[in-house]
Formats: C-alpha cells, structure tokens, sequence
C-alpha cells in the first residue's frame, strides 16, 4: 500500500485554529444569551439607563455576583456596553431589539437549544457508537422552548404572512371549516387560530403526553370551544375523509413513518382540501447548503434531536435537513400531485409547502 504524502499549510492550520477561537467563543456565549433570556435579563437591561451590576441585578430580583460575571462574558461578547468610568453597563437597543421579548426576533429563544442539546451529549455519543436513537422523554425542557421558538417564527406570523399564502383560505375560515394540526406540540399556532375564527372547529394530534397537557391547559386557560387535543400516533389516525384543511408545522422529518404520516393527511382530507406543511428549509443535496445562514445549526440540531427521536422509535431518520427536494418527492408519492413551495421575506428557517388534494 502506497502512503500518500499530505503536504501540510501552516497559514491554512493558523486560520483555521483562529476559526476554532472563534466558535469555543460563540458557543460559550450562547449559553450566556440563553441564561440571559431565562432570568430575564435582557428584558429588564432593556427598560434602563446605564447601570451598576448591583443596580442591574436588584431590578432583575438576581444575586449581584452571578449578574456580575454574566455582564462581564457579555460585555467581552460584544453584547453589552461597558464604561469603566463608572462601572455601567447597557443594553444597546438595536442589540436588545433581538434578544428581548418585546423584538423583533429573539434570538435568546433559539439559543436555548445549545444548551438543551448539551444535556443529552452522552446518550447521542453512545448512539454513535451503539445506534439506535433517543427517546422524546430524555430532552428535558425542549418543548417548552420549541414552544417558545414556534410563537415567534410560527404563531406571529399566522395571520399576516402564512394563511395568505393560499388565496381564499382566510375567507374559508372565517366561514366555518374543519382543521387539523398533525404533530401539534403545545397547540399554541391553532389555539391561535381557535380564537381567530371561531366558526371553524380544530383538533390537535400528537404523540407526546407532556405537550397534549400543555396545550389543553391552553385551552382552558382562553377558555376556547371550538378546538380539542389528543395525544395520539399521527401515521395511525382513525379519521375518516373529515378535513377541509390540515397543518403540520415543524413535525413531519421528526415522525417514525413520514411517508404513512403523508398517506394519512390525504386520506384524511376532504375532496380539494388543503395542506400546509411548514418544515426546515434546505436542499437535500449537502453541497446545495455550503451558503445556507444555519446549516451548521440545523445538522446540529438535526443529529442531536430530529433523527435521534426518529430512530428511537425504529423510524426513518430523515432529519430536519431532509430538503426540499425528498419533501416535494415524498408529497408526491402521497398523491399530493399539487405542490407549491413558498418561502418569506422574514423567514430563514422554513419553506412552507402548499398541497391541494387532486
């Protein structure tokens, strides 16, 4: 066997340990960004003047020294303002306007997942090593914050940006139409809906126990009639032809069988209904997202989340970067014959797929 001999660059060796710096310190720091968000940090930096840490702190109901600590590793990130002066530190407002509540976009909410994932590091390892996958059960705290991370990118933008998508659907609604939500989570994007359109009647399937509470609680909580969740395995539904439109939002790569979970929504779907599939925007073809803002991040969260809830349960894995390219073939191959891929102006993460039955 002949050895080939790698000629070794140390200016390409140098940049590349500088790239390294440069992601030790951005992973580092967003943990620190989704600390901030969770003690509501950057929402009462936001509402002041320059401040002492002691002074921060006291508005934020905090102890002094971690407060303290956290402004220096944001003041170091370039996300907080210092004055050695006198020892203050501000929240710049085009900063605070994506990592507060009251923004734009918060980007404090999506930072959680760093942090969420990390908890499950050694299980993924020895599914590395072992296969297989990680059950739903073991990520603690991921759906509340995919709660959190779907009122924004999802739920703000139902209204103005995703129900126009499809011209007469708002109108439809408004009238009086049957709607289901396969892969619901917490519900938070129908009972949105429920309250919108009170003619129209909505149900909510998922598999997982903790969010059908979740969105039940929410349901009391807006004292909604007109919508009902069940916990339920969406490639088995016992339905009849009883949908004029279905949503999916963010659900279909995680399901054990997507194809079955396709066949079923347009079983399900009453002659020329609707669905509208929200999912990661991407290319199936790896090289197609060299350019892509996040890639990186949604392999990431694609290997630690997506596929390994999958697998677990013996399923495909497709992922969340499974493309656009396999989500139009498999639609297709459900008899969804009819398919348009749309994305927003606002919107980086997601295409959103617009399915009539033939």
């Amino acid at each position: 066997m002949s050895t080939v001999i790698k000629e070794f660059n140390q200016e390409k060796a140098e940049s590349f340990m500088g790239q390294m710096v440069q992601v030790l310190n951005g992973g580092a720091l967003s943990m620190m960004i989704s600390i901030g968000h969770r003690t509501n940090l950057f929402d009462t930096m936001s509402a002041l003047e320059p401040s002492t840490s002691a002074e921060i702190a006291s508005a934020a109901n905090l102890n002094e020294r971690y407060v303290r600590e956290w402004l220096a590793a944001m003041t170091t990130g370039r996300v907080i303002e210092y004055d050695p002066q006198d020892s203050t530190y501000f929240l710049p407002p085009e900063h605070a306007s994506i990592l507060t509540r009251s923004g734009d976009a918060n980007f404090g909410v999506t930072m959680q997942f760093i942090s969420v994932m990390g908890e499950v590091e050694s299980k993924i390892v020895d599914r590395f090593q072992n296969g297989g996958g990680v059950d739903y059960e073991c990520y603690c705290r991921f759906h509340s914050v995919m709660a959190e991370e779907s009122s924004q990118t999802v739920v703000a933008a139902l209204q103005d940006h995703i129900l126009p998508l499809e011209p007469g659907l708002v109108e439809k609604l408004e009238t009086g139409i049957d709607v289901l939500d396969v892969g619901c989570g917490s519900g938070r994007a129908i009972c949105e809906l429920a309250k919108r359109f009170p003619k129209s009647r909505f149900v909510g399937f998922d598999l997982c126990q903790e969010t059908i509470e979740s969105a039940n609680a929410t349901v009391a909580k807006m004292e909604l009639a007109n919508v009902q969740f069940e916990q339920k395995d969406v490639a088995t539904l016992t339905e009849g032809q009883s949908f004029d439109l279905v949503f999916a939002f963010d659900a279909i790569h995680d399901q054990a069988a997507p194809a079955k979970v396709l066949d079923e929504i347009h079983r399900v779907l009453k002659d020329d209904g609707l669905f509208l599939m929200q999912d990661i925007a991407g290319s199936s073809q790896l090289e197609n997202n060299y350019d892509h803002p996040i890639a990186t991040f949604m392999y990431t969260i694609s290997c630690m989340h997506c596929m390994s809830v999958s697998l677990a349960q013996g399923g495909a894995g497709l992922g969340a970067m499974w493309g656009k390219e396999l989500a139009c073939e498999m639609l297709n191959a459900a008899r969804f014959n009819n398919v348009r891929v749309e994305q927003l102006e606002h919107d980086i993460i997601n295409y959103y797929y617009i399915a009539k039955k033939d």
